[in-house]
């Protein structure tokens, strides 16, 4: 029943992502092993069995909160020790990484690959598994440079399934599935594959490949001596991470007779409606489902709905479930904590909010960076931005550092100045800017119709380390157009593309239409003069110049328009909304 209702709603909405089928794809990468071919199985089957019989292990799950969309701890199961390698580059030349890399740049301007490994060789400098790591992630904006490295590695016999698991993982980020099939057919029998192998599903996932990831998946299965349920879970994380929480669902049921519906899949998908599709409707229906198949939930369950409910600024239920959640004998986390001072902050409830800082405080919780963010950005988005500055020095003061997103909420509302001087003090506290950053900048401007201001940013960007993404490219094109300026989005896509960017056929149909409006608009050469002052914590007399108000906002947070039916004591208790 659940799948056919599945089935159904999949019909009835129509998303961008299904349109991509798996036969239009073929032509771009290669088409996964026949796990019919008896020959290849055989070939496969011995690396991944002793791969997978000695290395059945869980890997280690993170947390990941954003200060606009409060979430509690998450069951992320991915492929990659992100921290550690993030952890590294705090110590890159203590590990001889940066020779490395200046060495790997040199290399890539020889006439031949093999001249290049040679050259490479010739250095002199000892390299480990570590090293390599380090320099594959230090160049893994750029492709061609990390698969020098790993072939360095592989000539001199420093590969392991950690240098294997990364370099399919950049590879597969730069969509060149192709060389990472090849890299997998020739090392199999040499390296450890079962870490690259899920790398390569979650990279499919990542690229909206979900069909592919799933039968990357059914491959693996097919050479596995028994049911391997971190894989399972990881294929589920990965549908869910980036939008794919239907297939995720779908994944799930229809495999149920191999891997038995569990809490921790569930999890998973309440994780992906909760926390990225942000659909209370959706939420509430798998918890129902929850409980015609008898699964319990526990604290991860009822803090990913707590979640849900706050993000969409339900008060009531986040608070209902809360007690719910005490009353049946589940400790209520740091996460849960946040989501209900974020969306006490957001319904304008700032006393009761600070009461749970408070609160959490005389329990011996240490609220962390994530704790203020869930006060400072509803603040923010309300343009009280005297009472996020307050707060903003209090957390300086009790130790916790400004995170990306703390600076992304004061983002929002202040003028050119004030935006120019937060990006210095990003850098400097060494937290961004990133892409992101500049993203969440360029839509602020053009929204407020200037331009001007969006390209004076744009010229500034490169002094922060930020590398020119497609991205950037189409929210300045679209966002000129729109404000009439043709003849600079025109520049700007001529430049997109002679950097080698891909054309997307809808911003070169943009650019080649007729302005919009019955004026014409030009925005010429940009040049910053002077250097701004540097932004100075919010304990001085350092100001957020915010824009003048146009009225009184409303507060709270996102529209509940959807949500019409609020849960009842009665149905809480039967684990139903």
């Amino acid at each position: 029943m659940a799948t056919c209702i599945l089935a159904i709603r999949r019909l009835q909405q129509t998303r961008f992502h299904s349109l991509r089928s798996f036969a239009s794809l073929s032509f771009l990468h290669p088409p996964i092993p026949d796990p019919s071919s008896a020959q290849r199985i055989c070939c496969f089957s011995q690396a991944f069995l002793r791969t997978l019989l000695t290395h059945r292990h869980k890997i280690s799950l993170g947390q990941q909160f954003s200060t606009f969309q409060p979430s509690s701890a998450r069951l992320l199961y991915n492929p990659i020790d992100f921290s550690d390698l993030e952890a590294k580059d705090n110590r890159n030349n203590e590990m001889g990484a940066i020779e490395l890399v200046e060495l790997v740049r040199k290399a890539k301007d020889c006439a031949s690959k093999k001249e290049a490994i040679d050259f490479l060789g010739s250095s002199g400098v000892k390299i480990d598994a570590n090293k390599v790591c380090s320099g594959i992630w230090a160049v893994r904006d750029d492709w061609e440079l990390a698969l020098l490295a790993f072939e360095w590695a592989e000539k001199w016999g420093c590969l392991n399934e950690k240098v294997l698991g990364l370099i399919v993982w950049v590879l597969g980020t730069h969509q060149k599935f192709d060389v990472v099939w090849s890299l997998i057919r020739d090392l199999h029998q040499q390296v450890d594959t079962r870490q690259a192998m899920l790398a390569i599903i979650e990279r499919y996932a990542a690229a909206n490949y979900h069909e592919k990831a799933i039968k990357t998946f059914n491959f693996l299965e097919k050479i596995t001596a028994s049911p391997d349920h971190n894989a399972f879970y990881t294929v589920m994380s990965a549908l869910c991470r980036y939008g794919n929480v239907e297939e995720a669902e779908e994944f799930m049921l229809k495999n149920k007779k191999l891997f038995p519906l569990e809490t921790e899949g569930f999890n998973i998908v309440l994780n992906g409606w909760c926390n990225i599709s942000v659909d209370v409707y959706e939420a509430k229906r798998v918890w129902r489902e929850m409980a015609g198949y008898c699964i319990t939930p526990d604290a991860t369950s009822y803090t990913h709905m707590i979640s849900c409910f706050s993000r969409t600024g339900n008060l009531f239920d986040s608070l209902r479930l809360y007690d719910e959640m005490k009353k049946r004998g589940w400790v209520p986390g740091l996460g849960v904590y946040n989501s209900l001072i974020y969306v006490m902050a957001s319904e304008n409830c700032l006393s009761e909010a600070l009461k749970i800082l408070d609160k959490i405080k005389e329990m011996g919780l240490q609220p962390d960076s994530e704790s203020y963010n869930c006060l400072i950005s509803p603040l923010c988005e309300a343009g009280k931005f005297e009472e996020a500055r307050s707060l903003l020095a209090t957390m300086t003061q009790e130790g916790r550092r400004p995170t990306v997103e703390t600076y992304h909420a004061f983002l929002k509302g202040i003028n050119l100045e004030s935006t120019l001087e937060i990006l210095t003090q990003m850098k400097k506290d060494k937290v961004g800017p990133d892409s992101s950053t500049f993203l969440l900048i360029f839509d602020r401007f053009f929204k407020l119709k200037q331009p001007e201001n969006a390209l004076r940013v744009w010229v500034e960007m490169r002094n922060y380390d930020v590398h020119t993404e497609s991205a950037h490219y189409a929210s300045l094109i679209r966002g000129l157009t729109d404000c009439g300026c043709l003849a600079k989005a025109k520049e700007l896509h001529t430049e997109m593309v002679s950097s080698g960017f891909v054309d997307d056929p809808k911003l070169k149909k943009l650019v080649q239409g007729p302005e919009r409006g019955t004026h014409r608009r030009s925005v010429g050469p940009v040049n910053v003069a002077g250097e701004i002052d540097r932004f100075r914590p919010p304990s001085t007399s350092t100001t957020f110049h915010s824009r003048p108000r146009r009225g009184k906002k409303k507060q709270g947070g996102k529209s509940r328009t959807k949500d019409k039916t609020v849960g009842v004591s009665t149905a809480y208790q039967r684990n139903t909304f």
